[in-house]
């Protein structure tokens, strides 16, 4: 959606402007600039990755993404191929035959990425995430010279993401490149960092003296790199109203732009496929749901509802904090007006871990198991139910079953019982007593009792590092009883300080949703 038009919107450093209604994508070459291409830090990795194929299918062999050039990523994640169009593969020629031996490019989700290796300059010297984006930014813009050199007449349009890619869109600026430069903020920087504070953020947002608050937090390099990218673009955009009003506030400058993010509406054009995807994906979740609460399965999966919250873990910024406080007060009126409500809470965010719990895998077996014994008699009831309607008899279904039948079933049914509550985690943490998450579930009191109606699950805390295998998918042998950890009597020391849901003590204003 378009906002107030600022005066560099029409200063595209003497390229005439377009006045057709569509962009002529077959003239033009358009570059995407961001440091979480290929490179998982947080949410912006996520946006660009799943617009990537929409934007190759309308840019075709035009569309590239320029990212940090981290070997792992590129091998797990970058097909490498040879360039299509002339001037990127000229461009990555020269910039190798100059040293840049990491510059590369392959196919990462339907689009091309150019990566570039990293080298050792300090400015400041203290500071080595501001020194990496330096070197990008350099490398970008070095990198852009020469596409310009070697474009042939096509048009540039360079989109840069956040401050940590600014410095190319600044060092393009000052040598005056002639590409078109869009940047992007999906939250400015200092407004992450009040947030943190637990400050009452936007009902300060014109009080604030912006040097001063940069400064106290050693970031003021920083803000100032973003500040001079936004002031430096030709277009200026965000993601959000919300933020927008941030960043007219906090870079003083006014977005030309809101480009929401939003999901693929046409990856779901049909809407039986929709519902197909939606109850498959269901099903595996209460699958799941069902291992994990094994023995304590007394509630409806189809009368249960499942709520997920996922992202860096930052237990304030995220909104964690003010989610846990709200699903106490929930379970305290479902409990009280008894309703036959589940709600399932999946948490999903990074953090240290050393294995998988052992009663979370356990689970999973126990399911596995009975499950592969329903079948067994499955197979064995429908034999005998078969044989008799061939020979046309209605069969006594007190007979059907035999006594090893009877027997095996008892066995399962003995297998599921469990001594302890289910876990809320599916991982060991290695900073379980000081865990924020889980430091808050012991003071609200949500074990997974029986008696309550909210459940909470930490679910995959490796969901932003290395990849695992889903416990949902493992096996486990039995443990000793006196060895495993006992989760009902640490769950009853904690339950002797537990307040009432509605004394739970203040809750920080100004949260900010970051995205």
């Amino acid at each position: 959606m378009l906002r107030g038009r600022s005066l560099s919107v029409t200063s595209l450093s003497g390229l005439p402007q377009w006045e057709v209604e569509e962009l002529p994508v077959e003239d033009l070459l358009l570059f995407e600039v961001a440091w979480e291409v290929t490179n998982k830090v947080g949410g912006i990795y996520t946006v660009i990755q799943t617009k990537a194929r929409t934007t190759a299918d309308e840019w075709g062999d035009n569309y590239f993404l320029i990212g940090p050039y981290f070997e792992q990523n590129m091998k797990t994640q970058v097909e490498k191929c040879e360039p299509a169009n002339d001037a990127v593969r000229r461009a990555v020629d020269v910039m190798n035959k100059h040293g840049c031996q990491g510059f590369q490019l392959g196919i990462w989700t339907g689009g091309r990425v150019t990566s570039g290796r990293q080298c050792s300059v300090g400015i400041p010297y203290h500071d080595r995430e501001a020194n990496d984006m330096l070197i990008f930014g350099s490398l970008t813009a070095w990198f852009l010279k020469e596409v310009t050199d070697h474009a042939d007449g096509k048009h540039v349009i360079a989109q840069f993401h956040e401050w940590q890619a600014g410095t190319g869109l600044i060092l393009s600026r000052a040598r005056n490149l002639p590409i078109a430069t869009i940047f992007t903020t999906h939250a400015t920087l200092l407004g992450r960092y009040l947030c943190a504070a637990n400050i009452d953020f936007y009902n300060h947002l014109d009080k604030f003296n912006i040097d001063k608050e940069a400064g106290e937090r050693q970031i003021y390099h920083r803000y100032c790199m973003e500040r001079a990218s936004v002031h430096c673009a030709h277009v200026f955009t965000t993601v959000s109203e919300i933020t927008a009003v941030e960043a007219e506030h906090m870079l003083k400058r006014k977005p030309d732009v809101v480009t929401p993010n939003g999901l693929n509406v046409k990856k779901f054009s049909a809407m039986h496929e929709f519902q197909n995807l939606h109850a498959m994906y269901k099903a595996r979740i209460q699958e799941f749901v069902r291992g994990h609460f094994y023995g304590h399965l007394d509630f409806d999966l189809e009368k249960t509802l499942f709520f997920f919250i996922a992202g860096r873990y930052e237990f304030s910024n995220k909104g964690a904090d003010i989610f846990l406080e709200s699903l106490s007060r929930l379970n305290f009126l479902l409990r009280m007006h008894k309703s036959d409500v589940t709600v399932v809470v999946f948490f999903i965010m990074p953090a240290k871990t050393n294995n998988f719990n052992v009663e979370t895998l356990k689970g999973q077996a126990v399911r596995k198991q009975l499950w592969d014994i329903a079948h067994s008699v499955k197979e064995k009831f429908g034999k005998k139910l078969y044989d008799a309607l061939l020979r046309g008899e209605i069969p006594d279904l007190n007979n059907i079953l035999d006594r090893d039948d009877l027997t095996i079933m008892k066995r399962a049914i003995f297998s599921t019982q469990r001594q302890s509550l289910p876990p809320v985690t599916t991982h060991n943490m290695m900073d379980d007593s000081t865990d924020p998450i889980l430091s808050t579930i012991r003071r609200i009191g949500l074990f997974n009792s029986r008696t309550d109606r909210v459940k909470e699950h930490v679910a995959d805390p490796t969901a932003y590092g290395s990849q695992v295998s889903s416990p949902q998918s493992s096996d486990v042998e039995d443990e000793d009883e006196d060895e495993r950890y006992n989760e009902e009597e640490e769950a009853e020391r904690d339950r002797l300080n537990i307040k009432s849901p509605f004394s739970l003590g203040h809750v920080p204003h100004g949260k900010k949703k970051l995205h």
